[in-house]
């Protein structure tokens, strides 16, 4: 790999420890245990808040990608996001296990979830300027792989150097739940210290860099002309139809996981801790592999086997009773995350026009987000309504289900031509 291609893949690396440790496996789960006054209303309070965020993310993603396109700012706007990730996610620190702090850990994942999806947007569209067309799904499949490696890692690190320590090693108190408010200073930590490679070494198009008023009116005018002109592009809307529901079931399985799995099986921190890193093994092995399947099969079909795989083995982690058996199912189910993702990541930048990626990955980014609302929304609904959070994660099969079905639609040919 070239010095462009591993500076690139280096920054999955440093940011997959936010959604590995805060939305799935640490802080969601401390939550709802720790804070939240019982599982149910934890995951009804997380619900809402993926909900407006997802909604923000939706509202935001497609502006700024294309600002970032007419100004030549890429790696600030990238710079400035990871920088905020950082900021929101070390205050989770003062979140103490009581309900009067709930609103302050909601607003500190908020807009640390907001910084950091709207700094993917920028990340995602300097893809195409880090390796060649014939490399996107491997060097966005190797990405992947070192993004739950990193997450791995991280989460290794907050397992033995923090949460299961007694007495901790730094004097945490352990009736104050430092040993898991801990975990998202950690996470801080990581993201500032690796994301310096790409930071410095991927490419920027200074040619293009114009003022900030110019860059936001031209921005503008950019993503009014691509909304306008989707309707002659039916191959990349019907893709970013069918991303809208199946990411919207992928990122609600994300941010409910550990939720589910402390609530309906009783899990502790320290189990979802190890939980957490078998999936993340799991999930890099297929994220890696996944790319180099995508080169032999393509991106649609590689999607679509992840969705379907992805499903079957959802649904039976909603039926099952056992825990040994939820362990199996889910460890299994981490093969398919990465290569959905990734594969995803790739055919967009197949699809997509280099003079106006950055603003489609902004219109990708919603694809993800537009809808980014009602997953959660759904899911706390229905817990609501049946106090059961297995209706509830019932949800997730149904957003899978009705974007592979409009993905399955988009020609057979590689990249979607």
């Amino acid at each position: 790999m070239t010095r462009r291609e591993w500076a690139w893949v280096s920054y999955d690396w440093a940011n997959s420890a936010f959604p590995t440790v805060v939305s799935t496996f640490v802080i969601a789960a401390y939550f709802t245990r720790g804070i939240a006054p019982d599982p149910v209303t934890g995951q009804v309070m997380w619900g809402w808040m993926q909900a407006l965020v997802g909604l923000a993310i939706g509202l935001l993603s497609p502006l700024l990608g294309a600002i970032a396109d007419a100004g030549g700012r890429r790696r600030v706007m990238l710079l400035v996001c990871t920088l905020l990730t950082a900021m929101f996610t070390a205050g989770i620190w003062f979140a103490r296990p009581e309900p009067g702090y709930a609103a302050w850990a909601l607003l500190c994942v908020a807009l640390g979830t907001l910084c950091f999806e709207l700094g993917t947007v920028f990340y995602n569209a300097m893809l195409p300027e880090a390796t060649t067309r014939q490399r996107l799904g491997r060097v966005s499949g190797i990405g992947w792989a070192l993004g739950y490696a990193g997450g791995l890692g991280c989460l290794v690190l907050c397992l033995v150097l923090l949460v299961q320590p007694n007495p901790s090693y730094f004097g945490l108190d352990r009736g104050e739940a430092e040993h898991v408010r801990a975990t998202a200073l950690l996470v801080a930590a990581w993201l500032l210290l690796f994301a310096g490679p790409a930071l410095i070494f991927l490419p920027e198009n200074h040619a293009a860099r114009a003022p900030w008023g110019i860059a936001a009116r031209r921005g503008i005018a950019e993503l009014l002309g691509l909304l306008r002109g989707l309707p002659r592009q039916p191959v990349i809307g019907r893709f970013l139809l069918a991303r809208l529901f199946y990411t919207d079931g992928l990122n609600v399985l994300f941010a409910f996981g550990a939720i589910y799995a402390a609530g309906v099986h009783g899990m502790g921190f320290d189990e979802i801790l190890l939980f957490g890193i078998a999936l993340n093994v799991t999930a890099g092995i297929g994220a890696f592999s996944g790319g180099l399947i995508e080169e032999r099969l393509g991106a649609r079909a590689t999607i679509l086997c992840a969705l379907v795989a992805l499903m079957v083995l959802g649904g039976g982690m909603l039926l099952v009773e056992s825990k040994s058996a939820f362990w199996v199912l889910g460890v299994m189910l981490g093969l398919f995350f990465g290569p959905a993702q990734a594969a995803s990541r790739s055919l967009m930048a197949q699809l997509a026009p280099p003079t106006e990626v950055t603003a489609y990955f902004g219109l990708f980014a919603l694809s993800g987000r537009a809808t980014g609302f009602i997953g959660p929304a759904a899911l706390a609904l229905v817990t609501d309504i049946t106090n059961s959070q297995r209706a509830g994660m019932a949800v997730v099969i149904v957003l899978l289900a009705t974007g592979a079905a409009i993905l399955a639609t988009l020609p057979r040919a590689r990249g979607g031509a």
